[in-house]
């Protein structure tokens, strides 16, 4: 990990005083929701977006299902964020089981509902098959922001694996196919969620060294659902620490203080980064609001509201 002064003095700092005092809320957030599939499902997302636009994120995310499964209602929620906030929204898009011809469609939708923000993935087979191109789509992550900037001049995310992708030979293939896809065009990365904050300040340093200067995003995961949790942590090769795991025993019945100790956590995880110099935070809510809202209040921050929708078209 490459050091600093004002990063020896920060890590002083929080180890001389309170944890999370006198922060100067100096930081930038994202968050991702997913699509909802009923009515009540919607009302949770509408409930938690409004909850959380007073921060003034840089962005919100919306996911999209594998295979393109939820194709329409990742379109309808990002499409009516673009139409009713300030709020830049960004879409998940994928090259799973879907043509060239039909991923360029949905861009070219996405670009003329006031959609600039793509983020861009391989994507996942349904069923948690192995990964398998279309005959006439996307081989991978490269080539679609590739076509993707050939579309239009979309700004692009994509993602990163401190732990390495599971279906990665090695940490520098790793990082070599995370360079390919920002020299694609890429703006940014943001990593799948992690609990070991070395995890990410090694992973962020050797991907300097290899010659990506792009911003790299943590992706935070604040545990509200410990099994799922892990269920997602096996699928994409994320480590649990098994202090971590005990932490929630005994807790299945006891929602509110589950809530606390995974707030505890995650803030805890924020803020060792930010003491190795992370000003930028992505937040996967599940659709909640309360965890993230919390964690980014203890980092400092504060409703601040978002920019008029005069400003945003300017």
């Amino acid at each position: 990990m490459t050091t600093n002064l004002d990063s020896l003095a920060e890590a002083r700092r929080a180890a001389a005083s309170p944890l999370f005092a006198n922060l100067e809320g100096d930081i930038g957030v994202s968050f991702e929701f997913f699509p909802p599939k009923t009515d009540r499902m919607e009302a949770q997302l509408w409930d938690t977006f409004h909850t959380l636009e007073p921060l003034a994120p840089r962005f919100v995310s919306v996911t999209y299902g594998a295979g393109g499964s939820t194709r329409e209602r990742t379109h309808a929620t990002v499409a009516r964020i673009a139409a009713e906030s300030a709020v830049p929204p960004a879409a998940h898009l994928t090259c799973v089981e879907a043509s060239r011809a039909e991923i360029d469609e949905v861009a070219r939708a996405y670009w003329d509902a006031g959609v600039r923000h793509i983020v861009a993935l391989r994507g996942d087979m349904p069923g948690g098959a192995p990964y398998r191109p279309h005959d006439q789509g996307y081989a991978n992550a490269v080539e679609l922001v590739a076509g993707l900037k050939a579309i239009a001049p979309f700004d692009i995310s994509v993602a990163a694996y401190p732990e390495v992708h599971p279906d990665s030979d090695c940490p520098q293939a790793d990082l070599d196919n995370l360079k390919r896809k920002m020299d694609a065009g890429a703006t940014r990365a943001i990593t799948q969620f992690f609990f070991s904050p070395d995890a990410f300040l090694r992973f962020r340093d050797a991907a300097a060294a290899a010659g990506i200067d792009a911003p790299i995003i943590p992706g935070i995961l604040p545990v509200s659902n410990v099994s799922q949790t892990r269920r997602m942590a096996d699928m994409c090769g994320t480590a649990i620490p098994a202090w971590m795991g005990s932490l929630f025993d005994g807790l299945d019945d006891h929602p509110a203080a589950r809530q606390l100790v995974a707030a505890t956590i995650a803030a805890e995880l924020c803020r060792r980064l930010y003491a190795g110099g992370v000003r930028d935070f992505h937040f996967y809510t599940l659709n909640r609001a309360e965890l993230s809202y919390a964690i980014c209040h203890l980092l400092g921050m504060r409703p601040r509201g978002a920019a008029p929708l005069a400003e945003k078209a300017a």
